[in-house]
C-alpha cells in the first residue's frame, strides 16, 4: 500500500474521532463507523478509508456527508484528512 501511495495510484482518508463526555458511547461509535467501510486503526489515526483509487473531490464529500448523517446527534468531532 505505501508503494501505490509513493506514486499516488489510491486515496486514503484518516479520521480522527473526538469523543464528547455527554454525547454516545465510544463502542456505539465504533460499530457505526465500522458498518460504513472505515478500519479501525492504532497510531495516529483513528480510522482510515482505503478508497482503492483516485476519487474526485464530490466523491469524497459526498461519503464525508454520509458519515456526518450517520453520527448525527452522537457529540462526535471529526477531523478528516486525506492522502494521495
Amino acid at each position: 500500500m505505501i508503494f501505490n501511495n509513493l506514486f499516488g495510484d489510491i486515496l486514503e482518508t484518516y479520521i480522527d474521532v473526538f469523543l464528547n463526555v455527554d454525547g454516545e458511547k465510544a463502542s456505539i461509535i465504533f460499530n457505526k463507523l465500522s458498518e460504513m467501510g472505515l478500519k479501525y486503526h492504532i497510531g495516529k489515526y483513528d480510522f482510515i478509508f482505503d478508497w482503492k483509487r483516485i476519487v474526485s473531490i464530490k466523491e469524497e464529500l459526498t461519503f464525508i456527508d454520509k458519515i456526518q448523517e450517520k453520527l448525527k446527534g452522537t457529540g462526535v468531532i471529526l477531523k478528516f484528512t486525506t492522502i494521495r
